[in-house]
């Protein structure tokens, strides 16, 4: 397991005692001076040898010299960027550290780039090291520990070195984006509800914040019915769990609502043989949620901001929900089940009904794995997103580009789109009539409805199903998309540097 350190200056040593990996866009890398990198090559590498390789490297893809033997080796990231990719190439940045890891107890990766693009690299360098493994023996071995020591050569316009604040902001980004990738690569006999109520818990013991918790049939007798239809089957019980933060001198309530579904079977619409792997990573959205809450606590939020987790497992079992069957939800709403396949909506429109009535938001944003069409929809690397508020929308596609965790937009059009859930016996059904009809879109209505059409705040909902996990391996995602969204609420200047332009959102 690598421990990653984010350093304010690493400290120089031979490569053959501490391997390190140099890495930047090939344009940034010329820009710097040897001495500037030869503190972590010499005496091993010259400066003829390193304009060399960088002469090699290519801007249309990922490109990489050894510079010494396998002790020393210089990474180019590919350069180019259409208007719907980040700027900073971070997943390109992601899979270069991926490839180019070296072995050794300490390690060094320096990354050269624009001052703009820090936030974004650094997240991106954590995303490569999950941490999860159950392995007893070879290089991903849990026992196995070594430190990466990360730093940065800024370059271009504001190329200053990082502050000890940025660092540690640098650092706690790595634990939440970490903290996520271990949730979402658990599995379920690990990461049940219970399991990730403890870390819920975890989270609330380090920002001294005790957690709100509804369990089991309590969520039935308060009217949670989306939570407890889904969940009620499983050994482990659902449960709704809230965070706080409420500093004084707040003026705005700010709510994040995450789907933790545990494990989905699909219920009684049970999925096939093929299908079903991988719904360990169904809790994507309220990981995403716990980490970037997390983040933003730490670095001196300045709004109240609440956590909503909605948890549960979609099992199968004799007390299972079957279609047909008819919930209330706490927004009052019912909803007709034609689909125990459509679990996350229900969930969520509990989360966020409860964000409205109990905790008056002013914003709420949802964030899940909630669509296979979302995918299909906008890709692999983007997740979908949905917004009442226009202003809200374009600010968190900014956000997606200066962070790296991209988004993009989702049709909003209740008028249009919402007739697809009409039911002869209740208010709604869970799943569409026309499955080619703007899923996604529908998808995120069926929870907007919950929060109410008619709702005066702001509501961002955030599909990343795809995005959430790459090959094998969680990603991370939604930490750096949710403290660059929100950055104009930071202490923290790397924040408030990176910040989208989120409009104001209390509630006039």
């Amino acid at each position: 397991m690598a421990e990653i350190v984010f350093c304010k200056a690493v400290a120089p040593a031979d490569p053959n005692e501490r391997p390190c990996t140099i890495i930047g866009k090939p344009d940034s890398l010329k820009k710097v001076p040897f001495d500037a990198v030869s503190p972590f090559l010499a005496p091993r590498c010259t400066e003829e040898t390193w304009k060399a390789a960088i002469g090699t490297l290519s801007h249309s893809s990922n490109s990489a010299c050894s510079l010494w033997l396998n002790k020393a080796s210089v990474g180019g990231v590919a350069s180019e960027a259409s208007r719907h990719n980040t700027p900073s190439r971070a997943h390109s940045l992601t899979k270069l550290v991926q490839s180019e890891k070296k072995n050794g107890k300490e390690v060094a990766i320096i990354v050269v780039c624009e001052r703009s693009e820090v936030l974004a690299l650094g997240c991106a360098v954590s995303k490569a090291y999950p941490i999860y493994s159950r392995k007893t023996s070879g290089s991903t071995a849990k026992a196995e520990k070594r430190t990466v020591s990360v730093g940065f050569i800024t370059v271009g316009t504001g190329g200053t070195p990082l502050s000890d604040e940025e660092v540690q902001c640098l650092n706690d980004a790595c634990e939440g984006i970490r903290l996520v990738q271990v949730i979402v690569d658990a599995p379920t006999n690990e990461m049940h509800t219970d399991g990730f109520l403890d870390e819920i818990r975890k989270v609330g013991e380090k920002l001294g914040i005790k957690p709100f918790i509804i369990q089991g049939g309590d969520l039935d007798a308060k009217g949670f019915g989306g939570i407890y239809g889904v969940g009620k089957a499983a050994v482990h019980e659902p449960a709704l769990a809230v965070l706080s933060h409420t500093p004084s001198g707040a003026t705005e309530n700010i709510c994040w609502v995450g789907k933790g579904i545990v494990y989905d079977t699909g219920g009684l619409s049970i999925k096939g043989k093929t299908a079903m792997p991988g719904m360990k990573r169904d809790c994507g959205g309220a990981a995403g949620i716990l980490g970037g809450f997390y983040v933003a606590v730490k670095q001196g939020f300045s709004q109240n901001l609440h956590a909503v987790f909605c948890l549960a497992e979609n099992a199968v079992g004799p007390n299972a929900t079957r279609p047909d069957d008819i919930h209330t939800l706490y927004s009052g709403k019912t909803v007709e089940i034609n689909n125990t396949d459509a679990e996350g909506r229900l969930v969520l429109g509990d989360g966020v009904a409860y964000a409205r009535k109990d905790l008056k938001a002013d914003c709420v944003l949802d964030m899940a794995t909630l669509t296979g069409a979302q995918g299909i929809s906008v890709g692999r690397y983007h997740a979908g997103c949905l917004s009442n508020c226009d202003d809200c929308q374009r600010a968190a596609f900014e956000a997606g580009r200066t962070s790296g965790d991209l988004n993009f937009p989702l049709p909003y059009c209740p008028e249009l789109h919402f007739s697809e859930f009409n039911s002869a016996v209740a208010d709604m059904k869970n799943s569409v009539a026309d499955r080619s009809n703007a899923q996604s879109s529908c998808a995120g209505l069926f929870i907007g409805a919950h929060l109410g059409f008619e709702y005066p705040g702001k509501w961002i909902h955030l599909d990343m199903a795809s995005p959430v996990y790459s090959g094998e391996r969680a990603t991370g995602f939604g930490v750096a998309l949710l403290i660059t969204l929100f950055g104009k609420y930071s202490a923290n200047p790397l924040l408030t540097s990176s910040a989208a332009p989120l409009p104001a959102l209390k509630i006039q």
